[in-house]
């Protein structure tokens, strides 16, 4: 096939016989737009003559306001707030001398936590997860577990003394993207 130049070919400037005689729109605006802005230069012109109609069949403002009563010169005992009522309640004097009894109560302690992020079934994942975890500045120990279903690596954080603590460091973990931990008892 031979290599065609489109863009130094000049245009084809013949009408296409497919399409029927180009019919020029006529110039100005159509009727429909001319029907609707006259339409719209009445609505104005009839509001704006309604509203200069109105002006003066409203009252004078000196009419409007009811006259001024001349004030009278209060006395000191007029000017003067009223006595208080006396209290009906007596709740004052009771929160004043109540005494709290205090119970005894234990606070018991959960036990120390630990947080386990993986269980894997190779000791390779595991140690990839243990770096990553070493990475975000916590140390992770790596448990063997042997059950009827085979041998899995279990990658876990601990112990803490409080769930707070082991919650701060698995929000640690979630920022840098280390997510599904849970926290357990230490068993």
């Amino acid at each position: 096939m031979a290599h065609q130049d489109y863009v130094s070919r000049p245009r084809n400037t013949k009408k296409s016989p497919y399409k029927k005689g180009s019919k020029e729109q006529p110039k100005g605006l159509p009727v429909k737009v001319k029907l609707i802005g006259l339409f719209t230069l009445i609505i104005i012109c009839a509001f704006a003559y309604f509203l200069w109609s109105i002006k003066d069949n409203g009252t004078s403002p000196q009419e409007a306001t009811p006259p001024l009563v001349e004030e009278k010169a209060k006395t000191k005992a007029e000017t003067s707030l009223p006595t208080p009522p006396k209290e009906k309640w007596a709740y004052r004097k009771e929160l004043e001398d109540k005494k709290i009894e205090v119970g005894q109560y234990d606070v018991k302690k959960g036990g120390p936590y630990k947080m386990q992020c993986a269980s894997l079934r190779t000791l390779k994942q595991a140690e990839v997860l243990k770096a990553k975890i070493a990475f975000v500045g916590l140390s992770a120990q790596i448990s063997k577990s042997v059950g009827s279903n085979g041998t899995y690596y279990k990658v876990f954080l601990g112990p803490y003394e409080k769930k707070r603590d082991a919650e701060k460091d698995k929000h640690k973990l979630k920022n840098n993207k280390i997510n599904y931990c849970q926290i357990w008892l230490w068993k």
